[in-house]
């Protein structure tokens, strides 16, 4: 399949499927004309990739996984290395928030001060 038929069937675009190959998570032959050509099994892969880039992760994370993203990994139970994986992504998450949150209430007392509301 070529990457638009595969853009289509994954509910993505060809530049994220470009991205994907560039960080190594999928792979595509060459036809004569230069197109990329996936395999059929490209599509589970990909949904894959979507589905932990969508539950947080990302495509360093995402890597962890590339020995069970031929298979469901949703509905897979967890790996010891994709629980620590995810617990160390929430980690970083919660360690962003708590300086977005710190950045927003110094702004917030700030406008107060200077606006006296």
């Amino acid at each position: 399949m070529r990457i638009g038929e595969l853009a289509r069937a994954t509910g993505t675009t060809a530049r994220a499927l470009r991205h994907y190959e560039q960080a190594g998570l999928i792979s595509s032959e060459r036809a004569p004309n230069g197109y990329r050509v996936y395999d059929e099994r490209t599509v589970v892969r990909v949904r894959n990739i979507r589905h932990l880039l969508a539950v947080g992760l990302n495509l360093d994370d995402v890597r962890v996984f590339l020995p069970c993203l031929d298979r469901d990994v949703a509905a897979a139970p967890p790996s010891d290395t994709g629980l620590r994986v995810a617990l160390e992504r929430l980690a970083v998450l919660n360690q962003r928030i708590a300086a977005q949150t710190e950045v927003r209430d110094r702004l917030e007392a700030a406008l107060r001060r200077a606006t006296g509301v």
